[in-house]
């Protein structure tokens, strides 16, 4: 993958000032480029390092004023981090473009496999499985049986995707995660110990989701576990059963979420958040990192913050209450011991 800078000015719709036939071959940040590298400058704070870098190529702004001689060509765009943006894109699609069928892999010969399809190494695909058009299944996946692929899904290495499961159009999963495992579901028995509730529901989850890496979503006891479209979820999530998650909501990494919990759409839900069982979130809602979320929220675009969760504004002007206390109590001490000297003189 190399391209000159008159390629990738003509890629970007930029104008090339420098010498249009140097060529790159890899992407670098502007102050640990080398040769053979193309670098941007969107923040001034790094400017120093556009006359420092020993990259070939950087992408600048329109705008930009040359303090000093650069020995880079550069190329000049309406905006240097949109373009390094589509660029970025360019090369992960080049570089994840694999086709075929590798072998050792199992497809099952009732198995209907879409057009321009990857399958790598070591990975199972079970009976009855239907891919669309363009997925891209990585070594080490395990894809069991009647599950369901929507077209340009990828699955990194090593997810695991149980039986019945329904996966959208424009799917990335990253390794490691597990898709339709068992919900945890215990039945206590009287002699204290726990008898397990079959779990015979499935994990749905719809177009243009993102899933990170050893995230667990699981299935429903019955129904369906839905990650509804536009869904972005961090590693280490745990989803559990029955859950819904509304359209283009986030959640950070190492987040719980409880079963039968409905999360509205447009949420962003911060690191390490824990949500109880069996209760809403409003559209809209926001909740900061490590907070516990025990109730329902009906608020939509509200703020939420704490352990237990309560609002962010009167979580922020409590912690200001709680910086003073030291103060307050040494102002306390001092009028108890005037009341004291007041009292003892009466």
């Amino acid at each position: 993958m190399q391209f000159t800078a008159h390629e990738l000015g003509l890629m970007l719709n930029g104008t090339v000032e420098g010498d249009p036939l140097v060529s790159v071959k890899q992407l670098a940040k502007i102050e640990e480029a080398q040769s053979g590298s193309l670098s941007f400058l969107a923040n001034p704070k790094y400017e120093q390092y556009l006359y420092t870098t020993d990259a070939s190529v950087v992408i600048v702004n329109n705008d930009q004023a040359l303090a000093e001689p650069v020995k880079a060509t550069l190329i000049r765009v309406p905006n240097a981090y949109s373009a390094i943006t589509v660029l970025l894109e360019k090369y992960n699609t080049l570089k994840l473009n694999k086709t075929g069928i590798e072998q050792p892999s199992f497809v099952h010969p009732s198995a209907k496999i879409g057009e321009n399809a990857y399958i790598g190494a070591f990975a199972y695909v079970g009976p009855n499985v239907k891919t669309g058009s363009n997925c891209k299944i990585y070594p080490g996946c395990y894809i069991a049986d009647d599950v369901i692929l929507g077209d340009n899904v990828t699955l990194f290495p090593g997810v695991k995707v149980y039986f019945d499961c329904v996966i959208g159009n424009n799917v990335i999963i990253h390794s490691g995660t597990i898709i339709g495992a068992d919900g945890f579901g215990f039945a206590p028995v009287g002699d204290g110990t726990y008898s397990k509730i079959s779990q015979i529901g499935n994990v749905i989850i719809e177009d243009n989701v993102e899933i990170g890496s050893n995230t667990t979503v699981d299935r429903a006891t019955m129904g369906s576990t839905i990650i509804r479209k536009g869904v972005k979820l961090d590693n280490l999530i745990q989803v559990a059963h029955n859950v819904e998650i509304g359209a283009n909501t986030v959640v950070a990494a190492q987040t719980g979420i409880s079963g039968s919990t409905k999360i509205g759409e447009n949420c962003i839900i911060g690191g390490q958040v824990g949500v109880v069982g069996h209760i809403t979130i409003a559209r809209g809602t926001q909740i900061q990192a490590q907070s516990g979320v025990s109730r329902t929220l009906t608020e939509e675009g509200k703020k939420w913050m704490g352990s237990p969760a309560f609002p962010y504004n009167d979580h922020m002007r409590s912690q200001i209450v709680i910086n003073r206390l030291p103060a307050l109590e040494k102002r306390i001490n001092e009028l108890e011991k005037i009341i004291m000297e007041l009292t003892k003189s009466h």
